[in-house]
């Protein structure tokens, strides 16, 4: 195989993972600042379930260029959160502004068992490996404190682009970065923003780390899986 082969990488619920998400860097915020509450994930999430830019993957998001500006955006989200379950407004966006940095913090998020060597055999394999994700403008540093730099080549982040999976626009950056491979896979765990929004630009898909049985033409539990998925049809 030639060196012209490229795989793209969704970030959360593929490679890694972060413990409760952003409610948990929400309840984790709380924590830090000493305040008493009774309050759990599931109490943030009616206040999270819209406003981020992958809720509208349909529109572009060009205008927020800038980190201080997209984090604008969230900042707002996790403001109104806070006042919605009874915390004032001047105490609410200290907690934001510290959510902020505690959700970017590379050390709140883990590894897949079977991150490290997939990526790393895919590489010997010469599989050009890149990172393709709805996620902060923050993400290459996240990679980067996770050691995963070693075997990813670059890394596209929808709060850096202005575009969100599975909007067409953010496959074409990706593989005009990746020099238009001849083969290429994009993983991931959404049917909507990685299978669906790959197959729509002819890129072939693997859903990974979703039970049961979906309608997807690949499939795979873990990431073991996935390199076998590569590896066999890679023979054809």
């Amino acid at each position: 195989m030639g060196n012209n082969s490229t795989i793209f990488w969704d970030f959360d619920g593929t490679l890694a993972y972060r413990e409760g998400m952003w409610s948990g860097a929400l309840l984790e915020a709380l924590e830090k600042k000493g305040i008493n509450h009774d309050l759990n994930r599931k109490d943030f999430k009616p206040y999270l379930s819209s406003g981020y830019p992958w809720h509208t993957p349909e529109e572009d998001h060009l205008h927020l260029s800038t980190s201080e500006e997209w984090w604008n955006v969230i900042e707002n989200i996790f403001i109104q959160a806070y006042i919605g379950l009874g915390i004032n407004s001047k105490k609410a966006e200290e907690l934001a502004k510290l959510a902020h940095e505690l959700y970017i913090d590379p050390e709140s998020f883990d590894l897949y068992d079977d991150t490290l060597k997939t990526l790393k055999k895919l590489k010997e394999k010469n599989w050009n490996n890149i990172i393709l994700s709805n996620h902060v403008p923050e993400l290459n540093e996240i990679v980067k404190g996770l050691g995963l730099d070693k075997y990813v080549t670059d890394c596209i982040s929808s709060g850096r682009v202005g575009y969100e999976k599975p909007h067409s626009e953010i496959f074409r950056i990706a593989l005009s970065t990746a020099n238009n491979p001849e083969r290429v896979w994009m993983i991931g765990d959404s049917i909507k923003a990685d299978v669906k929004g790959a197959n729509n630009l002819g890129i072939p898909a693997i859903l990974v780390h979703k039970e049961g049985k979906n309608e997807v033409k690949y499939q795979a539990n873990n990431l073991v899986e996935v390199r076998e998925i590569i590896k066999e049809n890679s023979k054809k």
